[in-house]
């Protein structure tokens, strides 16, 4: 196995570790999807979400260290088509948090209203029982493409490797900076289902978990209707 050259500075080391926690930790999709994610299925659901936002980088390394990053982030056309195939997933991933709360909305109150009921008398945590039963192994798939569907992770890839990567670092050295970028987005992210499965905020938020879900499919929506018109 070659060695890696001594000549890299311990500045790039310094500087891609701390640029790639500071994007890694900053809010966005990922985070909003890993949240509902957890929430709605549980703990094991939300680790495999954030291992599937982790691998989803492997994407855009893959390309960038065979040297089309540039290329593609300097074609209109390109970042047109993955912003708007990220945007409409996005819609879609929100659309879809929401949907269940609609669909048995509309149900109950057809529901009541033949039976005379009131609709405000009957609980609204279906969708959330509903969304536990959903397959584990989804989660993975949804954070994967949360990820490798997402313009701005293209381009925070394509910039690192262009603008702070000296162009003499071996290719050893380059793929272990893409394993710690992969490695911190799958650590930051399970820890934050880790967090929002504990049983103390299980019990502080176990009142308003339908509605944090409800917000963050919002959230998910509102982030690529932004997308759309960025």
């Amino acid at each position: 196995m070659p060695e890696i050259s001594p000549h890299l500075p311990s500045m790039e080391i310094i500087a891609v570790a701390i640029i790639t926690i500071l994007a890694v930790i900053s809010p966005g999709p990922d985070f909003a999807m890993v949240t509902r994610i957890a929430l709605s299925r549980g703990r094991r659901a939300g680790i495999l979400c954030a291992i599937g936002i982790g691998s989803g980088v492997s994407v855009h390394l893959t390309y960038t260290l065979i040297g089309l990053g540039v290329v593609f982030a300097s074609n209109v056309w390109v970042l047109t088509a993955l912003r708007y195939l990220g945007a409409a997933y996005l819609i879609w991933l929100g659309m879809s948090a929401l949907w269940p709360d609609i669909r048995a909305a509309v149900t109950r109150r057809k529901t009541l209203k033949e039976m005379g009921v009131s609709a405000n008398m009957v609980s609204t945590a279906s969708g959330t029982d509903q969304n536990r039963n959903a397959p584990d192994r989804n989660a993975f798939w949804i954070g994967f493409a949360c990820n490798a569907l997402n313009p701005k992770t293209m381009l925070f890839i394509v910039s690192l490797f262009s603008q702070v990567i000296s162009p003499g670092t071996p290719i050893l050295q380059e793929i272990g900076y893409g394993i710690y970028i992969a490695a911190c987005h799958m650590g930051w992210f399970g820890l934050v289902a880790v967090a929002l499965t504990l049983p103390a905020v299980q019990a502080r938020i176990a009142a308003i978990k339908v509605w944090i879900e409800r917000a963050v499919g919002l959230c998910l929506a509102g982030l690529g209707i932004k997308l759309l018109a960025s």
